[in-house]
C-alpha cells in the first residue's frame, strides 16, 4: 500500500503540487514542503483514530460516506464548498478537535516558514484529497494507485465500501449474512439481538471478525497467542497510514506532543 506522501504526489495524475501552489500562492517547492510537514501529522492522527477495529470501522464508514474519490481524481472539486466541508468533517475524524488541527498548522509553520493561515486553509483540502487516495487504494479503483504490487486488502475494502454506500436495509442484510460466522467467532449466539434502531456499522463488524479469524495470509494456530491480533492489526494500520516521508525526530516528537496534550483523557471517534 502506498504511503500517504506518495499518494499526494500521485493525485491528479501527478500534478497535485502544481495545483496546490497555484491555489495557495506558493511555489511548487513550498507546496511540496507543506506536504512533507503535514503527512507525519496526518499519519499520526489516522493511526490514533484507528486504535482498534471499532474505531477503524467508524473511520471506514466516514470514508465511504463522502465523495473523496472525486477529490483525488479531480482536485478542483476539493476546493469547492462541498469538498472543504467534507474535508473539515474528516479532519474532525482524524485529529479529534479543532485545537489539534490548529496546533498542527502551527508546528508546520515553524518547520517550513509557510504561514499558519495557509495551512489552516490547506488542511481540509488535503484531507479530502488524501481520503480519496485511501479510498482508491483500498478498493483498487484507480490506475494511479497501482504499480506497488498486489493489495490483499482491496477485495475486503471494496466489499466494505459498497456496503456503506448501500442503504441501511442492505447493510443489515449483509450483516445478517455474516451472522453465523460472527456467532461462531464471538460465541454470542445466545445473546439478545441489538436494538433495530441502533446504527449499523458493517465495517466494525467485519474488522472485529477478521481480527478474531485472521487477516488474509495471517498464520493461524490452534491456540492463538493473545498478542497476535494486536500485532497484526497494528501492522495493518501502520502500513496503511505510513507517512512515507522522513522528518526530524524533534518534529515528530512535537507532533506527538500535540495529540498527547490536547487529546489527553479524551476518546476519539
Amino acid at each position: 500500500m502506498l504511503p500517504l506522501y506518495e499518494m499526494m504526489m500521485r493525485a491528479q495524475n501527478g500534478e497535485a503540487m502544481q495545483t496546490m501552489s497555484k491555489q495557495f500562492g506558493l511555489s511548487v517547492d513550498q507546496a511540496t514542503q507543506a506536504m512533507e510537514a503535514l503527512m507525519p501529522a496526518f499519519s499520526t492522527g489516522l493511526k490514533r483514530s484507528s486504535l482498534n477495529p471499532q474505531d477503524f470501522g467508524g473511520f471506514m464508514q466516514a470514508l465511504a460516506g463522502g465523495h473523496y474519490a472525486d477529490y483525488f481524481n479531480n482536485m478542483t472539486e476539493a476546493f469547492t464548498p462541498q469538498g472543504i466541508s467534507e474535508g473539515n468533517a474528516m479532519l474532525g475524524q482524524i485529529f479529534g478537535s479543532k485545537d489539534v488541527s490548529r496546533a498542527i498548522a502551527k508546528q508546520a509553520e515553524l518547520a517550513t516558514g509557510i504561514a499558519q493561515d495557509i495551512y489552516k486553509r490547506m488542511m481540509p483540502v488535503v484531507a479530502s484529497i488524501l481520503m480519496g487516495g485511501l479510498f482508491n487504494q483500498a478498493t483498487g479503483s484507480s490506475s494511479a494507485m497501482q504499480g506497488n504490487g498486489g493489495n490483499v486488502f482491496a477485495d475486503m475494502f471494496s466489499q466494505m465500501m459498497e456496503q456503506a454506500a448501500a442503504s441501511q436495509k442492505q447493510a443489515a442484510e449483509f450483516t445478517g449474512q455474516l451472522g453465523k460466522m460472527m456467532e461462531n467467532t464471538f460465541g454470542n449466539a445466545g445473546q439478545d439481538k441489538p436494538d433495530k434502531e441502533a446504527p449499523i456499522n458493517p465495517f466494525a463488524d467485519i474488522m472485529d471478525t477478521m481480527m478474531k479469524a485472521g487477516f488474509p495470509g495471517m498464520q493461524q494456530n490452534d491456540e492463538p497467542k493473545t498478542d497476535e491480533p494486536e500485532d497484526a492489526y497494528g501492522k495493518f494500520i501502520g502500513d496503511m497510514f505510513d507517512a512515507g516521508t522522513k522528518v526530524q525526530k524533534e518534529y515528530q516528537k512535537n507532533v506527538d506532543a500535540v495529540f498527547d496534550s490536547l487529546l489527553k483523557g479524551s476518546k476519539k471517534s
